[in-house]
């Protein structure tokens, strides 16, 4: 047997070995596979309708009330009124309003919130800034923030179309009155106080003011 044919058979098992081995690591295909498309396409996956249902839960309402309650029905009407209305919105705005009708009030500064006060509540704190300037008293205060603060109550007027929410708040502040010579005759400078108080708002819904008022106060 010459040389070439020698290595012509050598050849051909290493080509036959080569191919088993290449059988083993990718494995073979068996019967009928589509052919595979070129490029990537977009894959519609089935997934559950996100159509929004007319009339369905409102979120916005639910995380304050429980579903079906007086506040929560009274609050769905104030939206029907009023589609720019937001529960959470107007939570929102009334954190930022305790401190500044509180603060306002400390001072004896009426004037910059009297818009935000309804007629007895400003009335009201009038009366207690005048009865300390009388007294020759003068309060001094730093606001630290809210610490708790709830959705207590909802009412809805179908004759005035007039909106009233009630929110509860607990503050915290540091509170100090000072005599006409400077003595502290209430509160501490350095221990923070905690005051609750329960305020109402109210406003007609749906129309061009914005604007909530103060309209009762309490503890």
């Amino acid at each position: 047997m010459n040389s070439s044919l020698i290595q012509l058979l050598v050849l051909a098992g290493i080509a036959v070995f080569l191919i088993l081995r290449l059988r083993n690591v990718l494995g073979t295909r068996e019967g009928y596979e589509e052919p595979r498309q070129e490029g990537v396409t977009s894959a519609r996956r089935k997934g559950p309708d996100l159509e929004v249902i007319e009339g369905g839960p409102d979120q916005d309402i639910l995380d304050h009330a429980e579903e079906g309650s007086v506040n929560a029905l009274a609050l769905a009407r104030m939206k029907s009124i009023d589609p720019q209305f937001g529960v959470s919105d107007f939570l929102g705005g009334a954190r930022g309003a305790y401190e500044m009708i509180l603060m306002a009030f400390e001072k004896g500064d009426l004037a910059e919130i009297k818009g935000f006060l309804g007629d007895e509540v400003y009335e009201s704190f009038a009366q207690v800034v005048e009865m300390r300037a009388d007294k020759g008293l003068t309060v001094e205060s730093e606001f630290i923030g809210v610490r708790e603060m709830s959705l207590q109550a909802a009412h809805f007027d179908e004759n005035t179309k007039e909106g009233e929410i009630t929110v509860r708040y607990v503050g915290e502040l540091t509170h100090v009155v000072r005599d006409n010579g400077g003595d502290i005759v209430e509160g501490s400078e350095s221990q923070i106080k905690r005051q609750k108080d329960v305020w109402t708002f109210a406003r007609a819904m749906g129309s061009d003011d914005p604007n909530w008022q103060l309209v009762a106060t309490g503890e």
